[in-house]
């Protein structure tokens, strides 16, 4: 493929979320590769002509497999949107050792793994960025969601460390913190506890994305950035 063509890797890029930033870089000219558990990235790639993979975040060898098959399609790797689904929930201190375990996996080891794959491929490229979904509630912790919260922060701190490593090599990361977005069925009331009374909608989180993985956003670099529409209270 020609330099000029930009390729997105999505991980969890079959539906919501996922699915929106999908559409969004395919309507800006990027090549997609997606990855998400079941057949649906499989169908939006054949729709949007991508390609795809089934895997999930938390094994290593699905993340392997989506960065082989997107370097073997296209060669090189412009954007990286880390999405995955949501961990095991629970009273505090009743959440297994298995299932802290699953939400490390799922919501670190993920982005520490896709890092090491295509960090030397955009160090090459000489430009890179990477865009990592993870809560607002992330640094205003819920018990609703201890094991999201807890690691969920920790992917804020590791977005920040690794902006720090590979800024001067014109490689970037930063975190999205959606609130309340239309892709999840919410309870009655919900939007009331929102500064706009309204759920969000899938498409401002994939413009938000689709701005950071811009050059419009190239001196944006370990950023959580909160799409909330003002739900969080944290300045």
């Amino acid at each position: 493929m020609a330099e000029t063509e930009k390729v997105a890797l999505i991980t969890g890029g079959g539906r919501g979320m996922g699915e929106a930033i999908a559409r969004e870089l395919h309507a800006e000219g990027y090549k997609l590769a997606l990855m998400s558990p079941s057949e649906s990235c499989e169908k939006l790639a054949a729709e949007l002509g991508g390609v795809a993979s089934r895997g999930v975040a938390e094994k290593a060898e699905d993340i392997e497999a989506i960065f082989d098959l997107t370097m073997k399609t296209y060669g090189r790797i412009d954007a990286v949107v880390n999405h995955t689904g949501h961990p095991p929930k629970g009273d505090l201190l009743d959440i297994s050792d298995e299932d802290w375990t699953l939400g490390s996996d799922m919501m670190i080891l993920s982005l520490v793994r896709m890092a090491r794959l295509v960090t030397p491929v955009m160090l090459k490229q000489g430009k890179g960025a990477f865009v990592n979904i993870t809560t607002f509630a992330a640094y205003e912790p819920s018990l609703v969601f201890p094991v999201s919260c807890t690691y969920r922060a920790a992917a804020g701190a590791f977005t920040k460390l690794y902006s720090d490593r590979y800024a001067a090599d014109n490689i970037r990361m930063n975190c999205i913190l959606p609130g309340f977005i239309d892709s999840l069925d919410h309870k009655p009331g919900t939007a009331e506890k929102v500064p706009m009374k309204r759920v969000g909608q899938v498409g401002e989180i994939a413009k938000t994305a689709s701005f950071l993985l811009s050059d419009g956003a190239g001196y944006i670099t370990g950023q959580n950035i909160r799409v909330d529409g003002g739900a969080t209270r944290h300045v």
